[in-house]
């Protein structure tokens, strides 16, 4: 009885209680956040670095009237901005992995382990958001081309190639804001530290 009067009016043991709950939840959404995390930046990787497609182009010639049909292949790592798109997210995806094993194995949270992840977090956050950048004007002057250098479109040509890798774009942003909330939810935490 004299415990949940304690407890009820603001008692040593029942803020106990709660910071344990809070600190059993916002550990049991950095797991589930880095496992996100490392799903999407594998996916992601994944989904751009098979992305490959071959199509018949007609090419005409000076000498011979009639077009010839030429075999095209289009590939991820002929663009070297998709290049840097699946290495930027094969590191995150490293590391992901390694902090999250590294998370569930220091259940007590060295600090100096703590802090390297997170500002190691806060560097994927923007490594990914980089390489969506690169990936993502690759992928708009492949749909629209540029007049002005005359560069023809050729989204129009290899669709499947083009959604692919929109789709890995796509997947890696999902990725890049779950790293994000990494980095709000280890600054919530900071902050209800320090209250």
């Amino acid at each position: 009885m004299e415990r949940e009067n304690r407890a009820s009016f603001g008692g040593m043991e029942g803020d106990k209680d709660v910071r344990g709950a809070n600190k059993r939840s916002l550990r049991c959404s950095d797991l589930v956040l880095r496992f996100v995390a490392l799903a999407l930046t594998l996916a992601a990787a994944v989904v751009l670095g098979v992305d490959k497609q071959t199509k018949l182009m007609e090419v005409t010639t000076v000498s011979s009237p009639p077009p010839v049909l030429v075999p095209v292949t289009s590939k991820w790592h002929y663009l070297s901005a998709f290049v840097y798109f699946v290495v930027a997210n094969a590191i995150a995806c490293s590391h992901a992995a390694v902090s999250l094993l590294l998370t569930l194995a220091s259940r007590g949270g060295k600090k100096n382990v703590a802090l390297m992840i997170i500002i190691l977090d806060l560097v994927m956050v923007a490594l990914l958001f980089s390489g969506i950048g690169a990936a993502t004007t690759a992928g708009l002057l492949g749909y629209q081309g540029n007049k002005h250098v005359q560069w023809n479109k050729v989204c129009n040509k290899f669709e499947k190639f083009c959604n692919q890798a929109l789709a890995a774009i796509a997947i890696s942003v999902l990725a890049s804001l779950a790293f994000l909330l990494l980095v709000l939810l280890a600054a919530l935490n900071l902050h209800k530290k320090h209250k």
